[in-house]
């Protein structure tokens, strides 16, 4: 597939343009014919489509006519060294995608936490009980697995003890990257011990920062427009993402079982008022969460319901964690706080 080369001769024919005139449609229809050139061989590749859409909604942005001159096909020149234009045009994916369609991208936000508790995509909010291995996210360029056990002896409410994220190989930025962690283990690195997306040219555009050492890391995808928050807090692990839309909506049918995208099953979901006799009062529970969140959101009440099941006044961390993970990934701030 030589959607790269189209792309790169496209970005060389309009990097000088000062805007939309007679010499930005010649290109628009260059590129065009280059991506109709290459369309049997790149009709599975996500690049060659976001290509082919994006040249379709330029077109009409700026009254280009698909009939018209075409400009020569330019040489390629050879990349001076590994952090050529055109590798951080294909591996940086706002660069790209603004590039493409003049805006940045759109984002969703999906946090798990505490119980635990799930934000998806769609800003719907559930407490689950999911004892066991479930997915989180499941698509075209990320796999995350939650697996939790019971918070106390004989209690309904689990934690996640162990979350696994595997970052699928995307042939010109990274190869596949596995990262695991589990409690009293939150590795500021892969599981083969890199801390990057290896040693192709662009594998710096995925990278594992350490936020506090063994409680708190972040990992940036550059390349998929992504970033991930790795939490412990007491007994439990939390994760936070923040994923262009494209990404997060790159699954298909078969695939339908994510806890971002859907929420836990019917099956699955508890309510977050704790009934009987808890670890702490309830009233304890409350003041102490309300140290560290005085709005009464969910964020809020997921935090007093883990305080009296669990007796664990750590929990009141973990959803602070969660909600600042919000402040910083949510794209509209006016979504921050969910009423219930």
């Amino acid at each position: 597939c030589k959607i790269l080369r189209c792309n790169s001769e496209y970005v060389a024919a309009t990097l000088h343009l000062r805007g939309p005139g007679a010499a930005f449609c010649t290109a628009l229809r260059s590129y065009s014919l280059c991506t109709r050139r290459t369309a049997r061989t790149c009709r599975g590749d996500l690049a060659f489509h976001s290509a082919v859409h994006g040249i379709e909604d330029l077109m009409i942005q700026n009254n280009c006519s698909k009939e018209g001159p075409t400009a020569p096909a330019r040489p390629r020149p050879p990349a001076p060294n590994p952090q050529g234009f055109e590798l951080l045009d294909i591996c940086d994916y706002e660069r790209s995608f603004l590039y493409k369609h003049g805006r940045p991208p759109g984002f969703q936000h999906c946090a798990a936490f505490g119980d635990p508790h799930i934000r998806t995509f769609h800003d719907e909010f559930h407490t689950c009980r999911v004892e066991g291995s479930w997915p989180l996210l499941d698509n075209d360029y990320l796999f995350v697995q939650a697996t939790s056990s019971p918070v106390a002896k004989g209690s309904n409410a689990t934690v996640t003890s162990k979350l696994t994220i595997i970052f699928k190989n995307m042939k010109e930025c990274i190869d596949q990257k596995v990262y695991q962690a589990e409690l009293d283990n939150v590795p500021a690195a892969f599981q083969d011990g890199s801390v990057n997306g290896g040693a192709r040219p662009g594998g710096s555009s995925l990278a594992i920062w350490e936020r506090s050492p063994g409680r708190h890391v972040e990992i940036r995808a550059d390349y998929i427009g992504t970033t991930i928050a790795v939490r412990q807090a007491g007994r439990q692990l939390s994760f936070s993402i923040r994923a262009a839309e494209e990404v997060a909506r790159a699954f298909t049918e078969e695939q339908d079982l994510q806890l971002c995208v859907g929420g836990c099953p019917h099956s699955q979901r508890m309510s977050r008022s704790p009934r009987g006799r808890g670890r702490v009062p309830a009233e304890t529970a409350r003041a102490l969460c309300r140290e560290m969140l005085p709005v009464e959101d969910v964020y809020f009440q997921s935090c007093v319901f883990d305080v009296v099941t669990s007796g664990d006044t750590n929990f009141t961390m973990a959803a602070h964690g969660a909600l600042e993970d919000a402040r910083l990934f949510l794209p509209d701030a006016e979504k921050l706080h969910i009423f219930q």
